[in-house]
């Protein structure tokens, strides 16, 4: 009787085998304060996304965090689904990366501009001082007054690197220009104020500055507005923001945020996604300055000879550009 069974459980479990379908690939993205649409660092990596869906036709699932509690609620909820992998955008979402990813070993996590040493958490960042030096230079030759601009969002050492190579960039080209320094906030909701960052820089604009940087997320916008309302320019970040005021964004230094979540959602559908850290350069083609139509007739040949000579300076290690420390701050 068992002899005679065996041959029909078996035909049994293959039929039921090949009627079960394949598990399908299943990546998820976390946006962090400011909004998926922010135009700046969020968009970014949305793009990354959206880039992968358009060419594999796999859908990704995401979130938009509203609130600091939200990190870690979005980022479990995705993990308790099996999702393949969770790209979580921003530095703030490290601490909840960190925690989650030890609840679902199996689930891989990449987190873009923060750290988290666990087997299955690759994080990605990048050498924002480097693009901003670059930046630095073109707002020092752009500039009438001698006097350039920097409005930064949250006051972390995240936002001082790009300060603090913007102020070595601007230097090189001319050591007695003043800089002009504000953060807009201490919390996160420094991202996601524009009317905050069109008050600071209506105060640059007033002590003299024709020209700001603007590493301000979302709060950004306001920098970018109040530059166009008055006569002046402005210096996008993240994305590039050429186009939002044609003739009056100088620049943008951009990172190449939706490089980094592309990579991420492709490696671990091919199967080649590792953990670890990796920081993107000038050199990776991680940071970089944008000229396009919007921005071309305010960069002169010599302009764009001059910065395009540093970034291969760079580049080869001929010319050093300081990161921002913790503990001794900008020095260089």
């Amino acid at each position: 009787m068992t002899l005679r069974l065996r041959p029909v459980l078996a035909g049994f479990a293959l039929l039921l085998a090949t009627a079960l379908p394949a598990h399908a690939f299943e990546p998820a993205i976390v946006f962090d304060m400011g909004g998926r649409f922010d135009k700046s660092f969020n968009e970014g990596a949305n793009m990354g996304a959206e880039r992968f869906q358009k060419e594999t036709g796999v859908k990704y699932r995401w979130f938009e965090v509203t609130n600091e509690a939200q990190r870690e609620q979005f980022l479990r909820r995705l993990a308790q689904r099996n999702t393949d992998v969770i790209v979580a955008v921003g530095f703030s979402m490290a601490p909840a990366v960190e925690k989650v990813a030890k609840e679902f070993p199996k689930v891989k996590f990449t987190v873009i501009d923060g750290a988290v040493d666990l087997p299955n958490v690759q994080s990605v960042s990048f050498a924002e001082h480097e693009g901003s030096y670059l930046v630095g230079m073109l707002a020092a030759m752009a500039s009438k007054t001698d006097t350039v601009g920097f409005v930064g969002g949250m006051d972390i050492p995240l936002i001082r690197r790009f300060a603090c190579g913007y102020e070595q960039g601007v230097k090189a080209v001319e050591p007695e220009t003043t800089i002009l320094v504000n953060m807009a906030g201490t919390t996160p909701a420094a991202w996601s104020d524009p009317t905050r960052g069109a008050e600071l820089a209506r105060s640059q604009f007033d002590r003299g500055a024709d020209v700001i940087f603007a590493a301000a997320g979302q709060t950004g916008m306001g920098v970018l507005q109040a530059a166009k309302d008055s006569g002046k320019l402005a210096i996008g970040v993240d994305s590039n923001q050429n186009h939002l005021f044609p003739g009056n964004v100088l620049t943008s230094m951009v990172k190449r945020v939706d490089t980094a979540a592309y990579s991420a959602f492709k490696t671990a559908q091919d199967g080649t996604w590792k953990p670890g850290v990796a920081v993107l350069g000038l050199k990776d083609e991680g940071v970089d300055w944008a000229l396009d139509e919007n921005n071309e007739p305010l960069i002169s040949d010599e302009m764009k000879a001059a910065v395009e000579s540093a970034k291969d300076e760079i580049k080869n290690g001929t010319r050093t550009v300081a990161n921002y420390d913790d503990q001794s701050g900008c020095k260089y």
